[in-house]
């Protein structure tokens, strides 16, 4: 019996969400089938979903192939027009297990074929299905899915359905067999983290969540925050940038854009100053604070001096790890219908973020020679910094352990110990 195989394409979640249906298809006894977990974030990774199922068609000929994941979710109907298809599941669907016991069945009916329910009726999260993933040093915990904001460029929404965040005592929980089980950090994760708890009894705010974290879980070494929207960030949680340091010193944030026209035009809720602001006031409070970043270079509209905007925040809010996105047009998005930017211009002001990006690095990278970090093995030779910066050591050293080191030099990208 031929173990189903898993290709996963585009966010942390996803991965994640990967790992929960590996253990619902065994629980099922699938056997023979390629499942495909896509991404819908843009047009192109859409097209990057097909021309990988063609692929995978070809390697597997014979094997059900099974298509799921935001892309599944928002156009169901062009996966399920393409021959190589066997199924598509909805990312409701695809974590329960009855739809995988369906699936496990020798015969899939015409009408089972798609199973695509109405995502915007969905109220729980599935977060609950697994223990962490990934390598064993770090694991993630889904603590929210889904997002109640319509910025106009994203499609994301129409994936994962509206806010909903799992109840503090199952986090909680979930992050106490983690550390018995040896991991050393744990990082939170989902769509809007910002809005966990809104859709919770007494409406808690992220910041409650981890200081309860890393109040009921002391044995807990590292708490790690993935992507966030600076302009939601509540008190609890600056006061616990302040005051905790088993809260990673590094934050990625969602801003997007650095001029105020472009920002509202896509709809988000904070201006350039709110992010510059939020970002000296968090570094005020941990001075060794490092920022990733989302950048969309050539929004619709977007001039040279509005370019240029966003350009200057890289340096005013001090960020380091820069993720550009070149914009591409997103169908039934707002966005979509505006007047765009030359293809040409798109590539040249991405370009000049990435290097804007790449300086930041270095000089990142040069700021930490001499220094003395807690750097967690990924592998024997590899761990990264409290900021999330990459360390090699040419000793071995233990996976999953955290080492005290000093940092000698750099190679590239990362830092040598």
């Amino acid at each position: 019996m031929n173990a189903p195989k898993f290709t996963t394409l585009g966010c942390r979640l996803n991965a994640y969400e990967t790992e929960a249906m590996k253990e619902l298809s065994a629980e099922a006894g699938l056997s023979n089938a390629v499942i495909v977990n896509t991404c819908a974030v843009t047009a192109e990774a859409v097209r990057k979903a097909r021309q990988e199922i063609r692929k995978l068609r070809r390697e597997n000929p014979d094997a059900r192939l099974i298509v799921t994941g935001c892309a599944a979710q928002t156009e169901p109907e062009t996966f399920a027009a393409m021959s190589e298809v066997d199924a598509v599941i909805g990312n409701t669907e695809k974590m329960q297990a009855n739809t995988w016991k369906g699936l496990s069945a020798d015969f899939i009916g015409e009408t089972e074929a798609v199973q695509v329910d109405d995502i915007m009726s969905v109220t729980e999260t599935a977060g609950h299905l697994i223990d962490g993933f990934g390598t064993r040093s770090r694991a993630y915990v889904q603590v929210q899915n889904g997002c109640d904001h319509r910025c106009t460029f994203c499609i994301i929404p129409y994936g994962r359905g509206n806010s909903r965040s799992v109840p503090a005592g199952v986090v909680v929980e979930q992050i106490k067999r983690l550390v018995g089980k040896g991991y050393n950090e744990v990082v939170l994760t989902g769509v809007d983290l910002t809005s966990w708890g809104a859709d919770l009894p007494a409406e808690p705010k992220l910041g409650d969540l981890v200081m309860r974290i890393l109040k009921l879980v002391p044995d807990l070494p590292r708490l790690r925050i993935s992507s966030i929207d600076s302009i939601e960030v509540d008190e609890n949680l600056m006061q616990a940038i302040a005051t905790e340091p088993r809260l990673m010193p590094h934050l990625h944030l969602s801003l997007q854009a650095g001029d105020d026209m472009i920002l509202k035009r896509m709809k988000r809720r904070h201006l350039r100053d709110d992010a510059i602001a939020f970002c000296e006031e968090a570094k005020r409070l941990r001075p060794d604070m490092t920022y990733g970043a989302d950048i969309i270079a050539g929004f619709p509209t977007e001039t040279d001096a509005m370019f240029e905007n966003s350009l200057k925040l890289v340096q005013e809010c001090d960020l380091t790890w820069l993720h550009v996105f070149p914009y591409s047009a997103r169908q039934g998005t707002p966005a979509a219908r505006m007047p765009v930017v030359n293809g040409k211009a798109i590539k040249e002001r991405a370009a000049r973020l990435r290097a804007a990006g790449d300086a930041q690095v270095a000089a990142h990278l040069s700021a930490q020679q001499g220094k003395t970090h807690h750097i967690l093995m990924e592998n024997e030779h590899m761990g990264r910094t409290e900021q999330f910066t990459e360390v090699t050591f040419a000793r071995a050293q233990t996976e999953g352990q955290i080492v005290t080191a000093q940092i000698i030099g750099q190679n590239g990208s990362q830092l040598t110990a």
